[in-house]
């Protein structure tokens, strides 16, 4: 059976109410001595009364769990068979409950069999026991025996199901159990509220929201931050928040809430808003904070704010949980700081498949293919399992890297194990594989006989690809896929009107511009921006706004003609527009990349390295630009897209004009 750690915080909390003794029965020196771990002491002391009273072995029995001593356990148990307890319900129970706790399933199983007076607790316990050990089936088996049930049970089940993501079973559960009057607790409730975020059930949840009101439960914090959740995971932001605000008191707990939800719903930047009016406010940020706020900065890629992140995650003995490493590993990296993602994960101290998993997707996305492939090799080396977020870092490596054979051979691979199942996602990468490496009928077909369904962002894959191998007679029947199921996908209109300008098709050009003036949808304009000092200079195509717009445009003009001098041209082919050849070459020189990389170079000292992000995917023109300027100035030259890295350096790029 599989054990997944896993610890429903409302099952501890029903077996406690359970299997509490009367302590006002129980001499006060036995019970104290029992809760400080020294059992052998409080044996000694009471051993006539031991046998006279069999309540004081279950002290006796709690103190070995909390000792953690499973021999001390194995002891105590033959104790209670010598003296002739074991007929005792309450006392069979704390020895059930031990072993379960232990992850002893089979003795636990062996002694629930052989149990002269079962109750509801007894099988309570076993069901907690499995879920909290991995076995899910099992509790499921005893949960369908059990001719009568109680309000524990029915938590324990809905929550172990939610647990393993049987949201949809879970959240039936429910409702029967609603409908036979059982009247969950706070945890069984939060629980309800975090299957409908799994499933992004708003309908589900609004219901629940309404139960959750009539019920007192309200204010209460564990449901307040569960129901927020519920809100912020579905896409409803502004209601998740008028909850956490409505709540009278917060905890850490809600703070987190409000920071996930922001960082989930696209409000990176609310999130580090978040994150310091938490500090304002006294609260310590722990694991799951970091994890929010570091991703927030991956986003961003502001890297001094990263970095500044970094150094609180030490100071608070966050930094060394596998989920804040990961965070780590993937915020240097989407900053621009592959070497420092390197460092983080040379230094782990566990290995964890989530670890390797993210250093493999960060030298994909610098376009290190190979190396991503040594990260796997040595990963399934070292024992450790690979999962499918593992696969999908493998294959987008192989598909920015031109390694379409090894990309195919790694999806087969993964076909192959009958624990994963593949995902649209890595549909998606293989049609990318295939698409870049000019293989457009085979990737159309691929996509039509795939056992999932298809997004608008697999056919989008497909209508770049099209782009690329210049196929507009293609590319026209792939967007109309694409806009089939999403009609206001600016990005598709623009790529088909990109390529029929490419094929000199202004006619056509004409007609999708037109098409998208009459749906209303409007182009995504390119942005780049670049920090210095924690401050974000951003730009945009034409923009004067900036406060050195005429030193940036006249330092262009100035690195232009220098770039002509050694050879470059500008590539008035990819101005999809139909202009004249001199309004092209303006077109060309204010592409917002560029107008960045000059701020960064007036403003930064020799020699020192610049790191730009942009929103969309870099032009050819820009592409050669950036390489004759890397060599011209002596510059690294990072620049991050929509897909991944370029390292500009000494003329070249690390991505091999393979983009």
């Amino acid at each position: 059976m599989g054990k997944f750690g896993l610890r429903p915080r409302s099952l501890g909390y029903t077996a406690h109410c359970f299997l509490s003794t009367k302590t006002s029965e129980t001499p006060r020196q036995f019970t104290e001595l029992c809760s400080n771990g020294r059992l052998k002491e409080a044996f000694e002391a009471f051993r006539s009364q031991i046998w006279s009273d069999p309540s004081l072995f279950s002290h006796l029995l709690h103190g070995s769990i909390q000792t953690q001593s499973l021999s001390l356990t194995k002891q105590l148990h033959s104790l209670v068979i010598t003296s002739g307890c074991s007929s005792d319900k309450f006392v069979s129970n704390h020895l059930l409950n031990a072993y379960a706790k232990f992850g002893e399933l089979r003795t636990a199983l062996q002694l629930f069999d052989v149990m002269p007076r079962k109750n509801f607790m007894s099988c309570n316990i076993l069901i907690g026991g499995f879920i909290k050990n991995g076995d899910l089936e099992s509790a499921r088996e005893v949960f369908k025996q059990m001719p009568e049930r109680n309000v524990a049970t029915w938590n324990a089940m809905v929550m172990g199901m939610i647990q393993f993501e049987f949201n949809e079973e879970g959240l039936s559960l429910f409702f029967q159990m609603h409908g036979l009057g059982f009247m969950p607790d706070e945890f069984g409730l939060g629980s309800v509220l975090r299957g409908c975020a799994g499933l992004k059930d708003l309908r589900t949840g609004w219901e629940i929201h309404g139960y959750v009101v009539k019920s007192g439960f309200e204010f209460n914090l564990v449901v307040g931050s569960s129901l927020a959740h519920m809100y912020m995971k579905s896409g409803s932001l502004e209601d998740g928040e008028k909850v956490i605000k409505a709540m009278p008191i917060h905890n850490v707990v809600a703070c987190n809430t409000l920071i996930a939800g922001r960082a989930q719903n696209g409000c990176p930047e609310g999130a580090l808003d978040q994150y310091n009016i938490m500090k304002m406010a006294g609260f310590k940020p722990d694991k799951i904070t970091f994890v929010s706020v570091i991703s927030s900065c991956s986003e961003l890629a502001t890297l001094g704010m990263g970095q500044q992140i970094h150094a609180e995650a030490i100071k608070t003995g966050s930094s060394t949980a596998t989920s804040v490493i990961s965070s780590l590993i993937s915020m240097y990296s989407r900053c621009g700081c592959l070497d420092e993602s390197i460092k983080i994960f040379s230094e782990r101290e566990d290995d964890d498949a989530v670890l390797w998993s993210s250093m493999i997707a960060a030298y994909g996305f610098h376009g290190k293919g190979e190396e991503a492939i040594h990260v796997f090799n040595q990963m399934e080396q070292e024992g450790l399992e690979a999962n499918e977020v593992t696969f999908l870092s493998l294959l987008y490596a192989c598909s920015h890297c031109g390694l379409k054979d090894k990309g195919l051979e790694f999806f087969n691979l993964m076909v192959h194990k009958p624990e994963l199942e593949p995902r649209l996602e890595h549909y998606t990468c293989v049609v990318d594989l295939l698409g870049r490496s000019g293989r457009l009928e085979e990737a159309d077909a691929f996509i039509r006989t795939m056992p999932v369904k298809a997004d608008a962002i697999i056919w989008k894959t497909l209508l770049s690809a099209c782009k690329i191998h210049k196929n507009a007679d293609m590319a026209k029947r792939i967007a109309e896929e694409v806009l089939r199921l999403d009609p206001q996908d600016s990005a598709s209109y623009v790529l088909l009107s990109n390529i029929q300008a490419s094929a000199r098709q202004w006619k056509d050009v004409s007609e999708v511009r037109k098409a998208m003036r009459d749906r209303s949808v409007k182009k995504e304009p390119g942005i780049s921006w670049f920090e210095m000092k924690n401050q974000v200079h951003q730009f945009c195509v034409g923009d004067k706004s900036h406060p050195q717009a005429m030193e940036i445009d006249l330092y262009l003009k100035e690195l232009t003609w220098e770039m002509k001098l050694r050879g470059y041209m500008p590539d008035t082919g990819s101005v999809l527009h139909d202009m004249d050849t001199e309004e092209k070459e303006f077109n060309l020189g204010q592409h917002s990349e560029k107008l960045a990389i000059a701020f960064a170079l007036m403003n930064t000292p020799e020699g020192v390295a610049i790191r730009v992000m942009k929103n969309l995917r870099i032009c050819g023109d820009c592409h050669v630009a950036i390489k004759y300027i890397s060599e011209i100035k002596n510059r690294e030259i990072i620049v991050r897209d929509a897909s991944r890295f370029h390292h500009f350096k000494n003329g070249k790029c690390s991505c091999g004009d393979y983009w």
